[in-house]
């Protein structure tokens, strides 16, 4: 009976299963593949149906394996939680913060966590930087305690709420010929050519609303994957973009690039905290919420203040999804 399956089982069959391979489950467990095998193989005879089909090198989950993946999980967050428990009844905060975040955010939220294992060294943090889709995907599973996003999902019943302002600028690069210029109209800027992120991102999206409210239709020349490329396609000259201010405060060149004085701009946006409102929030988790509460703001005018000459904002009223 699944009953009599050792934790040790159900950590193997978890670590296959979110892998989808035997070879990664074994390092990230420091064992080796043929104990892989042998655990997954005992909690199989128990469970009574195939949990895991394998074609070739390619493995894929059965209903009962995706099932019992759902049970995992729920085992460990359990676990996790009475640990945290305990260690704040011994007035220390430890155990293991689970944390989503959309791409855009890694330019702040690392150093927003190393404030917080400073002040928490018990703490061991599990950073998953991903897309929005695929955020969002995780955030439907339920697979990590907090998600931090720049637009909150309208079909997923989470909490949201928000912490640090998130204005959206556009660039060009520092030779362009609107550079300098004051007060460009929307109807100006949508004659250039634009470097766009992949359909479905947040940023994306707040320009399309944008431009779409103004009756204005982009010239899109170039989609790229990631920040880091739009940026380096800017300076190269490629055309115009819309980011966060956040993938400039950090690494900025003055000599390459150059933020636009455009009507408009910056688009007023806020980054948000997401969570499940159907698994209560871990004692570690409630304590980040509240860290970056707090800390949030002294970054926004650390990194933000003066960067291309906007005020800080505060941040709106929580919200509810």
């Amino acid at each position: 009976m699944i009953r009599n399956a050792t934790l040790r089982q159900l950590k193997v069959f978890e670590a296959v299963a979110r892998n989808l391979s035997f070879t990664r489950a074994a390092e990230e467990l420091h064992t080796t593949q043929p104990t892989v095998s042998i655990q997954l193989k005992q909690l199989t005879d128990l469970v009574g149906q195939p949990l895991l089909e394998q074609t070739g090198k390619r493995v894929s989950l059965t209903f009962a394996g995706e099932e019992l993946l759902k049970v995992c999980r729920d085992i460990f967050d359990e676990l996790s939680r009475y640990e945290m428990l305990l260690a704040d009844m011994r007035g220390v905060k430890a155990g293991r913060l689970k944390l989503s975040v959309i791409t855009t955010a890694k330019y702040f939220v690392p150093r927003l966590l190393g404030l917080f294992c400073q002040r928490y060294p018990g703490v061991d943090v599990l950073l998953s930087v991903e897309n929005r889709e695929h955020l969002l995907q995780r955030m439907a599973e339920n697979q990590d305690d907090l998600y931090v996003l720049g637009q909150p999902p309208q079909h997923l019943d989470v909490e949201v709420e928000p912490f640090l302002e998130n204005p959206i600028v556009v660039l060009a690069a520092r030779n362009h010929p609107l550079a300098g210029v004051k007060k460009i109209s929307p109807k100006r800027l949508a004659e250039e050519q634009f470097l766009m992120r992949e359909a479905g991102s947040g940023t994306r999206l707040s320009t399309e609303k944008f431009f779409a409210e103004r009756g204005l239709k982009l010239k899109v020349r170039m989609e790229l994957g990631s920040n880091e490329a739009i940026k380096h396609a800017v300076a190269g000259g490629l055309g115009i973009a819309v980011l966060s201010a956040h993938t400039l405060a950090l690494d900025r060149n003055e000599d390459e690039l150059a933020v636009l004085d455009v009507e408009g701009f910056p688009i007023r946006r806020h980054w948000y905290l997401a969570y499940s409102k159907e698994k209560p929030l871990s004692i570690l988790a409630q304590t980040f919420l509240e860290f970056l509460q707090k800390e949030s703001q002294t970054l926004s005018q650390k990194y933000l203040l003066g960067l291309s000459g906007f005020p800080n904002q505060n941040p709106p009223t929580k919200k509810k999804r």
